[in-house]
């Protein structure tokens, strides 16, 4: 009997925004693996079906039973939110199939169902920060060193990269968000705009349009369902939306085709 694991992405959060393909998968499938949270997101679509529920802390359990539950004959949905390649579940699983000398031509059938990321919603909300060049920075340091994380946020920093921030804070993750400002703040006005928007498209969903000098009066809208995005020397808010030129002002006289009574 075979098996075939998927590696869904379930993102952003809301079934209008899910993907065709995500929930096609998900009905095939007659076994669901994920963080409870996930599963939660999609808990109309899996009636019937056998649930496997997981605390936060434990992906490398969730990523050892998909794989042997799919070896077995199933067919796994392994669940994830956002996007599972952007940090997600698809590199453990990948990592774990190649410590076994894992052969995707004939070996067991995976398939990475991308999703919509936390960085594409969130965007999408709060107006068009990311029409240039972008950094994605996660402020987690369990997986890796804070010195390499501030590297990177200095170097973004000093590229004058527009930044979106995953993980910003937690209950144990306090200082990291405030160092980066204070990185940033080298480089950038304290004028520069920044947005927070939590639990973007679920029911909870909030959004905070601030700046630099006052990210730090927002301290409560902060945590693990949050994405903060930071602009850019070229960013600018509009009545609450977050604006990145994308050029064509310049490249087409923008503002004399939209004011043809505009003088040049």
């Amino acid at each position: 009997m075979t098996g075939k694991l998927y590696i869904v992405g379930v993102g952003p959060g809301h079934h209008d925004h899910m993907t065709f393909r995500a929930k096609e998968v998900i009905e095939e499938s007659d076994t669901i693996v994920g963080y409870e949270t996930y599963v939660n997101l999609v808990q109309d679509l899996i009636e019937g079906k056998t649930v496997h529920r997981y605390a936060m802390t434990q992906e490398v359990e969730r990523a050892h039973q998909c794989i042997d539950l799919a070896k077995s004959g199933k067919i796994v949905s392994l669940v994830s939110s956002g996007d599972p390649g952007i940090y997600g579940m698809a590199g453990l699983i990948y990592e774990t199939l190649a410590a076994t000398n894992w052969n995707p031509k004939d070996g067991l059938q995976v398939e990475i169902v991308p999703g919509v990321s936390a960085l594409n919603s969130c965007a999408s909300i709060i107006g068009s920060p990311l029409m240039t060049d972008f950094a994605v920075v996660s402020m987690s340091d369990l997986l890796v060193p804070w010195e390499i994380i501030t590297q990177r946020v200095e170097a973004a920093a000093q590229g004058d990269f527009v930044i979106v921030i995953y993980n910003p804070a937690s209950k144990k993750r306090i200082h990291q968000l405030e160092d980066t400002r204070k990185i940033l703040l080298k480089y950038r006005k304290p004028t520069t705009p920044v947005a927070i928007i939590k639990g973007a498209f679920r029911e909870s969903q909030t959004i905070v349009m601030t700046d630099l000098e006052n990210l730090p009066n927002h301290s409560d809208q902060l945590g693990m369902i949050s994405t903060v995005i930071i602009g850019n020397s070229s960013t600018y808010t509009y009545k609450d939306l977050m604006i990145n030129p994308r050029g064509y002002k310049s490249k087409y006289n923008l503002e004399e085709q939209t004011n043809p009574n505009l003088k040049v």
